[in-house]
């Protein structure tokens, strides 16, 4: 059943809790998703059979939450998570993120590590709007985005995608790849090969700059972005079950 939250920020998110022990597992979706996908769905039945306890939620402007998707930034979607995770939960939990939720599970183990168990990435998309979006764009769409405040570009995923220039200006606030990153917790990377959202590379390049003392990258040659098929569903709650163990050691 899904309830709502508002959160300090004024927004209100809809979000679903499975009671369960602990350590908890908060999915953290990506870019213009929502909590009724693949990978949030089968965490949330993965939990369930097991007795953990299980946090997914909509960013504001996505999915069933308030707001529009186009107001968001980066900034605005981490306080939402934050804001989640602390009034939803209870103690340290594994937070499980994917493409832009790795991003903003990053921004949130840097804040407060104390309130975090391990880390499960998925096709991590950290500094996307800067390495992805604004890297790629022409000069005439950089000059035309600071002009209007926004340019339409081209997805895969439906109608064109609205990048505005709230997006790419918090985005340069939130980077994580242009300071020190240690992360004093056990972190688990996925990544396809296939995937043309995120190269494969990027998660290379973030393994080289996170420091911490249980820190691995899985690569799974012919999977793509969205990392749904039922081996990468079932490598993604492996990851997650491994971790409490290591944390209790």
């Amino acid at each position: 059943m899904t309830d709502m939250l508002d959160t300090p920020s004024g927004r209100r998110l809809a979000y679903e809790r499975t009671k369960g022990q602990g350590p908890g597992v908060v999915f953290l979706g990506g870019f213009r998703s929502d909590m009724q996908g693949t990978k949030a769905v089968h965490l949330r039945d993965w939990a369930q059979a097991r007795g953990r306890a299980f946090l997914r939620f909509d960013y504001s402007g996505h999915g069933d939450s308030e707001g529009r998707f186009d107001d968001g930034c980066i900034g605005d979607w981490t306080a939402d998570a934050t804001a989640a995770i602390e009034a939803l939960t209870e103690g340290p939990q594994v937070l499980v993120g994917s493409s832009m939720g790795g991003w903003i599970s990053l921004l949130i183990a840097r804040a407060m590590p104390a309130r975090v168990a391990g880390l499960v990435t998925i096709a991590a998309a950290p500094d996307f709007t800067e390495r992805g979006f604004w890297a790629g764009f022409s000069d005439t769409h950089r000059a035309a985005l600071m002009r209007d405040g926004q340019v339409p570009v081209p997805s895969d995923y439906g109608e064109p995608l609205v990048i505005t220039r709230r997006l790419i200006e918090d985005g340069r606030r939130q980077l994580v790849l242009d300071q020190p990153l240690h992360l004093p917790f056990p972190v688990r990377m996925l990544q396809g090969t296939a995937d043309e959202d995120v190269p494969v590379s990027w998660s290379h390049d973030l393994l080289d700059h996170m420091t911490g003392d249980d820190i691995r990258l899985t690569l799974v040659k012919g999977a793509d972005h969205r990392f749904s098929t039922p081996d990468c569903l079932r490598l993604i709650t492996d990851s997650v079950e491994t971790l409490p163990q290591k944390v209790s050691e």
